[in-house]
């Protein structure tokens, strides 16, 4: 009845109704909003919309002066117009997609199966005619090459041409059909085709609507000054907050100044953790109660440790890590300290103005040494992996205890000479928003410790008192360690004079001392240092924390 051609039609009709099928029920799945319904009803059903309007809700909650409020309106305003969009894109699917599609599955492709089927049960048909006919003739015992006679005989030829006729009326229209369906395949394909133009356009429009929004949603996050510090870098901290100081240093500086400088083993001695973590969340907050925590300098001085420690780069920087090593490597004094003030002045002015805050305050910390039994050596140890680390991966804890003694040969050199690294004073309390809260007084003998401020006379009677200052050294380094579970502190280092003055010039262990009172000159091109050969006479200008001056 049907061409091999058309049989090959026939058996592709079953697949294409197959997978037209399957498409239109996965497609349907795909959609969001309720199918049938127009564009205001489906709106309401929409997950989108609940979640928009979600939002507007918790913004009106929270109100416009919070941070959380403006985040939520806008991202209300954002997924409103999301779902808009949305909508319209599925609308334009189910209409000119998952619609053609489920005609085509569902009607024509049935239309022409049924048709097939109608055909081969007129053929049926036919051939039974055929065989009445037949055995028609037979009875009547005519020769087969003759035509029967009678009005039966006329009858059953009639009904078989009919049914001949009627078959090859359905054969003609069956065939047109599958030839129309062949012929309408690129049709079909474009089905496909707008889905995904469709998709495309819907993103496309998704994206321009984001886009826009993202701006304003930066703005607003950018405006809000209340950002977390710790664990965020220098600069962009410093950008937000418009500081030159980061505001957990200034913070726990001016407030151990006021209340810490006497604390035995400060930076030492670990805080209450529970302390630790509720100073971190108020300065990440901004806000900082300065009575409560004046009774605690040890969670103060935690805090600005893990603040330190918490920056994505070392105060120092991963850049300069390499200098900083191989300047502290140099063994004549003179030479290393000219190459650590050269590491200095390279810092990025972010990182020069912060590390000048802390050695400055560190300074300052070790003039209370006596009482607080926190040498330059004995803060290097402590803080300086807090300052500069290498930048690698592997076991940190097993590269900072074969590089410990580096770093610390870095860090006490700038502590012990900070005026001149970093020469001019400083004010701590650069935003004067800390107030001087009532001191307690932590220890019993603290009426006896000198006051920075007091004059050069009134001080040098105290100094007679004081232990010198440390010139870090590997011996006294090992030593700090193993007595560091004890609680004991270094006892004073060779190197020291008389009087406890300390060269800054002379070679660790070497014994070189310049006696208190000591004007150390600066000679040669350039910035240098030139040791003397001798003891200064007494009443030559007094020097500070063995800093010589700068000429050029």
């Amino acid at each position: 009845v049907l061409s091999e051609d058309l049989l090959q039609v026939e058996k592709r009709l079953e697949l294409v109704k197959q997978v037209s099928h399957s498409t239109h029920k996965k497609l349907t799945a795909c959609l969001q909003g309720q199918q049938g319904l127009d564009a205001d009803k489906r709106s309401k059903k929409l997950p989108l919309t609940t979640l928009a309007q979600c939002l507007m809700e918790g913004s009106t909650v929270l109100g416009d002066d919070s941070l959380l409020g403006k985040m939520l309106r806008l991202c209300g305003e954002a997924e409103d117009k999301l779902a808009q969009e949305l909508i319209h894109f599925e609308l334009q699917v189910e209409r000119d997609v998952i619609e053609p599609l489920f005609v085509l599955a569902e009607v024509e492709i049935p239309n022409i199966q049924k048709q097939r089927k109608h055909l081969a049960k007129l053929v049926l048909d036919m051939d039974s005619s055929r065989t009445r006919w037949q055995q028609s003739v037979k009875s009547s015992g005519l020769a087969s090459n003759l035509q029967p006679s009678g009005a039966k005989a006329d009858a059953l030829r009639e009904e078989m041409e009919e049914a001949a006729n009627r078959v090859e009326i359905c054969r003609d229209q069956l065939s047109a059909d599958m030839y129309n369906f062949v012929a309408k395949e690129v049709d079909y394909a474009n089905y496909f085709q707008t889905l995904i133009e469709v998709q495309a356009e819907y993103h496309r429009k998704s994206l321009a609507l984001l886009q826009n929004f993202l701006p304003q949603i930066k703005a607003q996050q950018e405006a809000w000054m209340e950002k977390p510090s710790f664990g965020k870098p220098l600069e962009e901290h410093l950008a937000v907050s418009g500081r030159e100081i980061a505001f957990p240093v200034e913070a726990c500086v001016t407030m151990l100044l006021e209340c810490g400088m006497q604390e035995e083993g400060l930076f030492r001695v670990a805080p209450s953790a529970s302390k630790l973590k509720k100073l971190k969340a108020a300065l990440d907050c901004c806000v900082v109660d300065v009575q409560e925590y004046s009774a605690d300098p040890h969670a103060i001085a935690g805090a600005l440790k893990s603040y330190l420690r918490e920056l994505p780069e070392p105060l120092m920087t991963f850049e300069l890590y390499e200098e900083w090593i191989q300047a502290s490597n140099i063994p004549e004094q003179e030479k290393r300290l000219q190459a650590l003030w050269n590491a200095c002045e390279k810092l990025p002015k972010a990182n020069y103005n912060n590390i000048r805050y802390v050695i400055k305050f560190l300074a300052k910390l070790t003039e209370y040494q006596d009482m607080n039994k926190m040498t330059p050596s004995n803060v290097a140890i402590v803080l300086g992996p807090n300052l500069l680390w290498p930048q690698a991966e592997g076991n940190m804890t097993e590269m900072m205890t074969t590089l410990s003694l580096q770093i610390v040969g870095i860090i006490e050199p700038l502590i012990q000479h900070a005026d001149w690294f970093f020469p001019g004073d400083i004010e701590f309390n650069v935003t004067g928003n800390y107030g001087s809260p009532l001191h307690v007084n932590h220890n019993a003998n603290y009426s006896s410790m000198p006051s920075p401020d007091m004059d050069h006379s009134e001080r040098r009677q105290h100094d007679q008192a004081r232990r010198p200052l440390s010139v870090a050294t590997d011996n006294m380094m090992l030593e700090f360690y193993k007595k560091d579970g004890q609680g004991d502190v270094l006892g004073v280092p060779a190197g020291t004079g008389d009087n406890g003055c300390v060269s800054p010039l002379s070679p660790r262990g070497a014994g070189h001392s310049v006696p208190r009172g000591c004007h150390l000159p600066l000679g040669g091109t350039g910035i240098g240092v030139a040791l003397p050969t001798h003891c200064c006479e007494p009443g030559r200008a007094p020097w500070h924390g063995c800093s010589p001056d700068i000429t050029p």
